[in-house]
């Protein structure tokens, strides 16, 4: 894969990295994506051009040099500022990652979307070096520690409401991830978790950024995306991923990626 040829063969772009990290690299004009919502950080580098996109209420700009963190289930756009376009790394973080090394402490958020913070440069760097290579799994929990440790450093938000049961969120949260073709609910993760139903959702919401509900509908949709790209058609996909029928699919993976199947399909090489 020659990522720099490509970028430069298409005017709209996003070319995954090798392995199973979500990581992608894209060169994009106009307005790249609609408002959506999904529920891992996206964290990137802006590398030219103006990256511009609507966040928490305000109209944000990152510009070359300067990262972009969004925080889970914060909804977001994304277009160019310049007529240049803009180009750009990112990588998708599962809140549960975080949480695996921050251990029920409150979710990191950077206001503003936007920082130029030297530390976080350095911690998000090995995540984002070279996209022809897969990251082993020694390396993405390395690489994973300091980016943890460092978004806790430099968050604005430090509490969480009330105490939090971070056993039973794991226990609900590993639920839905063996179980994402059942029709679960509320009672089965408040019997998994042996923990009042309410509690857990919104314990679940502190310290994994979205809810239960949305947490099983964006597993779906990650599946669903790896049949896509696996040549599965569209119809196919809905069915075997839970979708009520293909329009519900579209609309959920719209919002979750703020493109529709086939939109993405066309942009995303591997």
């Amino acid at each position: 894969m020659n990522i720099r040829s490509t970028l430069r063969a298409k005017e709209n772009c996003i070319i995954k990295g090798a392995g199973n990290l979500d990581r992608i690299e894209a060169m994009l004009q106009g307005r790249a994506y609609a408002p959506h919502r999904h529920d891992t950080y996206a964290i990137g580098l802006t590398l030219s051009g103006v990256q511009s996109f609507d966040y928490c209420g305000e109209t944000r700009h990152s510009i070359s040099g300067q990262m972009v963190v969004l925080h889970p289930d914060e909804l977001h756009d994304g277009r160019a500022g310049t007529d240049e376009g803009f180009r750009y790394k990112t990588v998708y973080i599962k809140p549960s990652d975080i949480q695996d090394v921050l251990g029920g402490k409150p979710l990191p958020f950077i206001a503003g979307g936007v920082s130029t913070d030297i530390r976080l440069s350095n911690a998000l760097s090995p995540l984002l070096e070279d996209y022809d290579q897969a990251l082993s799994t020694f390396q993405y929990q390395d690489a994973l520690y300091d980016l943890a440790v460092t978004l806790d450093a430099i968050s604005s938000r430090s509490t969480v409401p009330g105490n939090v049961n971070y056993d039973a969120v794991k226990l609900a949260q590993e639920c839905i991830d063996d179980n994402l073709d059942e029709n679960l609910s509320l009672d089965n993760l408040e019997q998994v978790a042996d923990y009042d139903r309410w509690q857990l959702s919104r314990d679940f919401r502190a310290l994994l950024g979205t809810s239960p509900y949305r947490y099983l509908i964006l597993r779906r949709l990650d599946k669903a995306r790896t049949l896509l790209l696996d040549g599965s058609s569209i119809v196919d996909v809905a069915t075997l991923c839970g979708f009520a029928d293909q329009s519900h699919f579209g609309r959920q993976f719209k919002k979750a990626y703020g493109l529709p199947p086939k939109s993405w399909l066309r942009t995303v090489t591997l």
